[in-house]
């Protein structure tokens, strides 16, 4: 088959939906189809070199002051030139989108017109994780019937998942769905030997990957700094973007925390050792925003390079960790700052042994590579070609 994949960010952009449609990729082309992904040009990185089967068309997009194509006016100008360039490609058998709603809404003109079906990555739910951004009932009125308009057209939906899949039919959203995970590129993100400081002198935890409002992540630099009196050798380092990104860095700044650093992102291969170092890794979502349903999938590239994660909030990551307890994944604590610092001194106290780094590094590469993910979505290409004709 001919597949189309669109995506205003693919790799090697550091992002967990970049790694997502990049095995997406690879695993269509495995299976002998004829693959193209339509995205933006490089902005992080080297682009990937050309797989075979493969064919990645980019031009450039109108990103934020950080890098990211993030806001309505940088979708805007991915998603109207996107229409034209879609309109005048060659026609494939199916599509593949990747939020936002209004790239899918793209889509599916396009795919009415062509009479091709197309899948959706329902990775989240824009229309409310924009409540935090918004006060406008207008705007989030508008997201919510646009992101429906794209969901419904789709001939089926993927999820990382159950709790994206009840809230599409919560919002009235009956498009076939199926819970695919989600995992990390194991060849990256892997095991590399022993703990040692490395270019860190100072033992450190990490947050790595998106910090917008939803994660409040502020939680950690402020049991950080109570942490910190007792162990004022330790670093704590946010690596990344996000829209509470200048947030952080003022409150960090305010209470002269020193020992808090900021850095960019960086591809894969640049953060797997820096993960792979840390005493443990760090992740939250904060609770009552609307937005419990949510799972928060960096975990998987933490836990593949066999470093322990700090979890902080609820939903299924809670139970995801707990049930993995064997494993010596870590802890999910609620979200207080006093079960932050208490897990935080334990993580410095008691260092995970090596020795369970690289067994939770070999258990995340049995149970959470993408490329088996991959081949999921592949299948269901496949099905929804069958079905239309």
């Amino acid at each position: 088959m001919r597949i189309t994949i669109v995506s205003r960010i693919y790799a090697p952009e550091p992002a967990a939906a970049s790694s997502m449609l990049s095995a997406i990729a690879k695993a269509c082309a495995a299976a002998g189809h004829d693959v193209t992904v339509v995205t933006t040009t490089v902005k992080f990185g080297d682009a990937e070199p050309p797989r075979d089967g493969v064919v990645v068309k980019r031009f450039p997009v109108k990103r934020d002051a950080t890098g990211y194509v993030r806001g309505y006016v940088s979708y805007a100008t991915f998603d109207v030139p996107l229409l034209f360039r879609l309109l005048f490609a060659r026609r494939p058998d199916v599509y593949i989108v990747e939020p936002p709603p209004t790239t899918g809404a793209v889509v599916r003109i396009v795919s009415f017109l062509k009479r091709r079906p197309y899948l959706y990555d329902a990775a989240d739910i824009w229309s409310d994780a924009a409540r935090l951004a918004t006060p406008s009932g207008l705007v989030l009125a508008m997201l919510r019937r646009l992101e429906k308009f794209a969901m419904r057209g789709a001939a089926h939906a993927f999820a990382v998942s159950q709790g994206v899949v009840d809230r599409m039919r919560e919002i009235g959203v009956e498009t076939p769905a199926t819970v695919i995970g989600f995992g990390v590129d194991t060849d990256v993100f892997d095991y590399q030997g022993p703990v040692d400081a490395g270019e860190h002198e100072r033992p450190y935890f990490v947050y790595a990957g998106t910090h917008s409002e939803w994660h409040g992540a502020g939680i950690f630099i402020t049991a950080f700094e109570q942490f910190a009196i007792g162990h004022p050798e330790f670093e704590l380092l946010f690596i990344g973007n996000g829209s509470e990104r200048a947030e952080l860095e003022r409150r960090s700044r305010a209470r002269e925390l020193t020992s808090v650093r900021f850095a960019d992102p960086v591809d894969g291969a640049t953060l797997a050792p820096v993960l792979g170092r840390a005493r443990a890794s760090l992740a939250s979502l904060k609770p009552g925003q609307g937005y419990d349903y949510a799972f928060t999938t960096k975990i998987y590239s933490y836990i593949a390079t066999g470093c322990p994660v700090l979890f902080a909030g609820g939903g299924p990551t809670v139970s995801f960790i707990e049930r993995a307890a064997a494993h010596r994944i870590g802890v999910a604590v609620p979200y207080e700052v006093d079960a932050v610092v208490a897990a935080l001194e334990s993580y410095a106290d008691d260092p995970i042994a090596d020795v369970d780094r690289r067994a939770l590094s070999a258990w995340a590469r049995s149970n959470y590579s993408l490329d088996a993910i991959g081949a999921v979505v592949e299948r269901l290409a496949v099905a929804s070609v069958r079905r239309d004709k």
